[in-house]
């Protein structure tokens, strides 16, 4: 944890901007205390080492699931949230909803027969996607949106795609691990492109 929410200014979608800058995100913990974290080592999809199995290539490919960005975000967010444990709250979904309607934050949606199954959502910013969080109501839904997200960054000349914690599910893929050092270097890189994500 870097510091919490007592000792900053109000949590804001401007706050929570030039935090990422710096390579820090923020949680919100049961109490609803939200506070910011920069972990070392940092999760991140490198492109050149993104890995997808066959099987769900040809998911992807077969376009089961129709795709789309941007079209029901605060509810892919409270999907998100619907879990045992959840560091998403009322807070953190009212600052991202209007990150989104400013354009710096995107959900990626994934629909079977015209209801929602999966998806993801994060926070764009030059050419980095910092990737927030996701869900699946069937199976591949969400890693279907994942290989969306991933072919539209590299199409747009992103850069970045930064995952801030590993897990089982992340490692199926190849996420890696890298310093904090290398991952500011790299973040600072991307933040000087201008990259449309939408």
């Amino acid at each position: 944890m870097i510091f919490s929410r007592k000792k900053e200014p109000e949590f804001t979608a401007d706050l929570v901007l030039r935090l990422y800058c710096q390579g820090i995100f923020p949680m919100a913990d049961s109490s609803g205390k939200i506070s910011w974290y920069s972990p070392d080592p940092r999760c991140i999809f490198d492109f050149d080492f993104f890995h997808v199995s066959k099987r769900l290539m040809r998911t992807y490919r077969q376009g089961g699931f129709e795709i789309k960005v941007n079209q029901a975000f605060e509810e892919v967010m409270w999907a998100c949230a619907d879990r045992e444990e959840t560091w998403i709250n009322e807070d953190i979904v009212r600052v991202y909803s209007q990150l989104n309607q400013h354009g710096f934050a995107h959900s990626v949606e994934t629909y079977f027969d015209g209801q929602l199954v999966g998806g993801l959502y994060g926070v764009s910013i030059g050419g980095a996607f910092m990737g927030e969080s996701m869900f699946h109501r069937m199976t591949d839904a969400s890693k279907v949106a994942l290989v969306f997200l991933v072919e539209r960054m590299k199409e747009r000349g992103f850069i970045l795609l930064d995952t801030q914690y590993t897990n089982k599910h992340l490692a199926t893929f190849n996420a890696q691990n890298i310093s904090k050092d290398e991952y500011l270097t790299r973040l600072n890189a991307a933040l000087a492109l201008d990259c449309r994500f939408d």
